[in-house]
């Protein structure tokens, strides 16, 4: 329970379908920032504590800080410097909610874990294996952040609010008297409040340096503060004056390179994927039409995912994308069915 709308309904309505349910509250980041509303600030705990009051279900708050540090925030910091832009909400998901979480509750003789995303879980009668669907409500869902779950986590795991959408899930906290029936979402990562990523890598003592801004062309544009200020396609905040729109194109980590062009060279047909994960835990054995997700924000698009060694694939685009980034996941889809994914490492023609 992170003290949200959503947790807080998944908790209810798993009440009235007659589970036994007990409430538990991941603490894991304490930001030196004021922080409202997120899922690591200490309002949170307040609040899911008094939503499980209001259920009548036991509470209870778990110190996660350790993993949390090692698993998502050292990994964030570390993909920065890479130049690569790193995905911690599926770190998160696959390390300490469906994992730590997950061995902690059933350590407590639990028989599963229930989150507030907006997802399905469903059973292949043919072969006893767990499915993972997209969300029903298409603005909310979240499956594209859950693409790395197991056979063993789908088992444990219940999505009460897959098929719900958002506006339903606060009408049953407001009928509910739910104290949060109001509460606005979270807008960024729980332990960057600011969304100044770059500010946070550099607080959190890491070494940083400077770089170099250069046109496709090779040309000097001057020195940028460090390539973990920067992503893919970005155009704000660069502080160039060119005359037209600039783009950051690419990232050189071994040279501190931040490569600047135009729109245009944004696009690509392909991308090759690393550490590929399928849900139902066998790889693809032949080349396989999908559709294909970039970023969380980004639509399906038709694509053919071809499996390689070494548990990478090629995604090949129907039509060229734009600002394939790596370090971002690439989750394949059939339909509304989630078939895996794997982490962006480099970009095609």
């Amino acid at each position: 329970m992170s003290g949200g709308v959503d947790s807080s309904v998944a908790a209810l309505l798993l009440k009235e379908q007659g589970y036994d349910v007990t409430g538990i509250t991941m603490q894991i980041w304490q930001s030196d920032e004021p922080v409202t509303g997120a899922c690591c600030s200490l309002d949170a705990v307040a609040d899911a504590r008094q939503v499980a009051w209001k259920l009548g279900i036991p509470h209870y708050v778990f110190n996660f800080r350790d993993e949390f540090k090692s698993k998502v925030i050292d990994y964030f910091c570390d993909e920065y410097l890479k130049g690569r832009t790193p995905n911690p909400c599926i770190a998160c998901n696959r390390y300490l909610k469906f994992d730590s979480l997950l061995n902690k509750a059933i350590a407590m003789e639990a028989d599963y874990i229930a989150t507030g995303h907006y997802a399905r879980i469903m059973i292949n009668e043919s072969t006893g294996s767990y499915m993972l669907f997209n969300g029903i409500d298409n603005s909310k869902d979240q499956s594209y952040a859950l693409y790395a779950l197991t056979q063993y986590q789908l088992e444990h795991t219940l999505f009460p609010l897959g098929s719900h959408t958002k506006e339903m899930v606060r009408k049953i906290a407001e009928e509910a008297g739910l104290p949060v029936s109001n509460k606005p979402e979270s807008q960024d990562l729980c332990f960057v409040a600011s969304g100044r990523y770059g500010e946070f890598v550099e607080n959190y003592g890491v070494k940083t340096r400077t770089g170099t801004f250069r046109q496709t062309s090779g040309k000097s544009l001057g020195s940028h503060k460090g390539i973990h200020h920067y992503t893919i396609g970005q155009r704000k905040g660069l502080g160039l004056a060119l005359g037209h729109p600039a783009y950051v194109t690419a990232i050189d980590p071994e040279t501190d390179t931040v490569w600047i062009g135009e729109n245009q060279e944004l696009f690509h047909n392909s991308l090759i994927a690393e550490n590929v994960h399928y849900i139902s835990g066998i790889p693809f054995e032949k080349p396989r039409e999908v559709s294909a997700k970039i970023r969380y924000s980004a639509k399906r698009v038709p694509a053919v995912a071809t499996p390689l060694e070494e548990n990478r694939m090629q995604v090949d685009f129907k039509d060229p994308q734009r600002a394939i980034t790596p370090g971002q996941a690439v989750v394949l889809y059939d339909g509304d069915q989630v078939l895996g994914g794997g982490t962006i490492y480099s970009v095609g023609q």
